[in-house]
């Protein structure tokens, strides 16, 4: 790739290959990474980002009627996740955070099984090893140090092979995080260390604006993507609510980044429309009019632009809505039919083995509990209603 796209100044281009109306842009610097991407692979990013958008509207439902503890919004960032998800291959190996449920559509993990996570009934909902795809991290950027160890441990096993075979059987890692995860020095470090030893991953950085209730401006004086020159490393900012550049610059990257040319930064400037979990409330800190300056991008109706303007008729968009119709019943009686498990059994998966101190707090569970055993129907004690 040509080292004006790297974005090491501080006027990094920004890659738009899809405009906000829905036109398709040609850009040669990107047309070795775009010329297969045709119209039918372009509908199935439409039903994947469809399926995102109503799993998310769905799970934000279930977590307000009590049936799961927590729920993490992506909505307005589709196109982010089923772009890049959408790049990758079988080899490759992922590293989300906490609310990338589209990368994981599109790595072959069961909607039910995510939300056994934030139901609380599970430690990690799926088999990593089968989708290539890491367990949720809910502690703020620790993902990126275990997807750089990865990446060295792959480094490790591909030693030897030639760009042939890497090209061909190469695997790369990517890791996710958020603008607001930046801040956290653990990813400095996992830059450092990915610099270093030229580990063969991406940094994906989903900046959607706010961290929380930070915004972006406070967190950073210059474009994320700017960073990775302090550390070596080639980088491009991508706009993340056009799903075609977003599957384009990660084609790139992960290319560089399995073929030996060492780690990647892409960041991808999208916007979350929804709050940052469902115990959040975005009106405290940002304005409806910066919402709805964000409207117009929308990833879903960039595509459905695009989409009609090329032909696709009602009859596809009214199946998609179909599909996700479905699709939304069953994730919704699969939650209602989940188990309540006591709250005994916690105790049980703090540590593999028996630890006094649990014992011990076990125990204070168990009397404080039974002290409502003899409480009856009018709230007072069996003592009192003698007396």
């Amino acid at each position: 790739m040509d080292t004006e796209l790297t974005g090491t100044d501080t006027q990094a281009p920004f890659i738009q290959l899809l405009s906000p109306d829905g036109t398709r842009r040609q850009d040669p610097a990107w047309e070795r990474y775009t010329r297969d991407v045709d119209l039918e692979t372009l509908r199935g990013f439409y039903r994947d980002m469809a399926a995102t958008r109503r799993l998310d509207d769905e799970g934000t439902a279930l977590q307000r009627q009590g049936q799961l503890v927590l729920w993490v919004p992506l909505k307005g960032q589709e196109a982010a996740q089923i772009g890049s998800g959408r790049a990758t291959v079988p080899q490759d190996y992922l590293f989300p955070t906490y609310r990338e449920h589209g990368v994981a559509i599109t790595r072959g993990v069961q909607i039910a099984e995510m939300l056994r996570v934030f139901r609380g009934i599970s430690h990690g909902g799926w088999d990593p090893t089968s989708t290539g795809f890491h367990n949720y991290t809910m502690v703020l950027a620790a993902q990126t140090l275990h997807a750089v160890g990865y990446a060295m441990g792959v480094q490790r096993d591909q030693k030897g092979w030639d760009q042939e075979r890497l090209a061909a059987e190469g695997g790369a890692v990517m890791a996710y995080f958020g603008d607001g995860a930046s801040s956290e020095g653990d990813v400095h470090e996992s830059m450092v260390f990915a610099a270093s030893t030229q580990a063969p991953v991406v940094f994906f950085c989903q900046n959607n604006q706010w961290a929380i209730s930070v915004p972006f401006e406070v967190q950073s004086r210059v474009p994320l993507v700017n960073r990775a020159a302090g550390y070596g490393f080639p980088a491009v900012r991508v706009d993340g609510n056009d799903v075609l550049a977003v599957h384009a610059v990660t084609r790139w990257a992960l290319e560089c980044a399995r073929t030996g040319q060492g780690p990647v930064l892409i960041e991808a400037v999208t916007y979350r429309r929804g709050a940052h979990t469902t115990a959040d409330d975005p009106t405290k800190y940002r304005s409806r009019n910066e919402e709805e300056d964000w409207d117009e991008r929308d990833p879903m109706l960039r595509l459905e632009r695009h989409l009609r303007a090329a032909g696709t008729g009602e009859d596809f968009f009214a199946a998609v809505k179909e599909e996700t119709d479905q699709m939304a019943a069953e994730l919704r009686a699969t939650a209602m039919a989940f188990p309540t498990p006591a709250l005994e059994e916690s105790f049980a998966n703090v540590y593999a083995a028996p630890h006094p101190l649990v014992e011990e707090e076990l125990a204070f569970y168990r009397e404080y509990q039974a002290g409502f055993a003899d409480a009856s129907t009018d709230g007072t004690t069996e003592q009192e209603d003698a007396k």
